[in-house]
């Protein structure tokens, strides 16, 4: 099993938990914004998590598996900095957030590239 398989899978698991802490542990305790955070943090967690562990399983190298690891990376730093700031972080770590979106981007980017090249 590849290393993108192991951590992609262990981010599903973290996203899972964190989705459900926050609906159970964490109901009527955070402000409607700070819900809006985490719901949205859980969400693209998630999803960007499923594009790496596809990745991953294809057993690509390159351009496909550079583009998994950047949805990884993209899931840290935007989930995870809409997490810290719902659970009350300083409103600044809002500038940082937008870091993670590019990495989405560019992992997704990168997978098209790299599913480009392999149909050529």
């Amino acid at each position: 099993m590849s290393l993108l398989v192991s951590a992609s899978a262990s981010l599903g698991f973290i996203g899972v938990a964190l989705g459900a802490f926050g609906a159970h542990a964490l109901d009527g305790k955070l402000s409607p914004e700070a819900e809006g955070w985490w719901q949205t943090a859980t969400l693209y967690v998630l999803v960007h998590t499923v594009g790496a562990l596809a990745v991953g399983l294809s057993g690509r190298s390159g351009l496909l598996a550079w583009g998994g690891w950047s949805l990884i990376l993209g899931a840290l730093v935007f989930s995870g900095t809409l997490y810290a700031m719902a659970l009350g972080a300083p409103r600044w770590f809002g500038a940082i957030t937008p870091l993670g979106g590019i990495a989405f981007l560019m992992g997704w980017a990168l997978i098209g590239l790299g599913g480009f090249r392999a149909s050529s």
